[in-house]
């Protein structure tokens, strides 16, 4: 019983690891460059095939640009959510999209800050 949850628990991390890579537009072979592991590795963890030691666990929370919390299924607060969505979305489109959605943000900030 004991290892069917641990099979289980490790295939639900390798979802989260695979959602995440994919939301930034990354393939295996490019998440394992980032993160200085093996394609191979990339590929036995998102299959729920591998556990892993803490050290390559950090190096993936930090190639994919998120917390410990959200790749073990820890709930963020919906602002932080909505937050990690938009700037996923964000991370997706080229330089020069991504330059036009930061100046609008920061004149749409501003326009609020006067309005206070």
């Amino acid at each position: 019983m004991g290892r069917r949850i641990a099979s289980q628990e490790l295939l639900l991390l390798g979802e989260r690891i695979r959602s995440r890579r994919i939301k930034l537009c990354l393939s295996q072979e490019a998440l394992a460059e980032k993160a200085e592991i093996s394609a191979n590795t990339v590929s036995r963890i998102e299959g729920g095939q591998m556990s892993m030691g803490i050290g390559i666990f950090l190096k993936l929370v930090a190639a994919l640009e998120t917390d410990a919390n959200s790749l073990l299924g820890i709930a963020p607060e919906p602002e932080e959510r909505q937050c990690r969505n938009i700037t996923s979305g964000i991370s997706c489109l080229g330089e020069a999209e991504q330059e036009i959605v930061f100046r609008t943000v920061e004149t749409l900030a501003d326009a609020l800050r006067k309005r206070r």
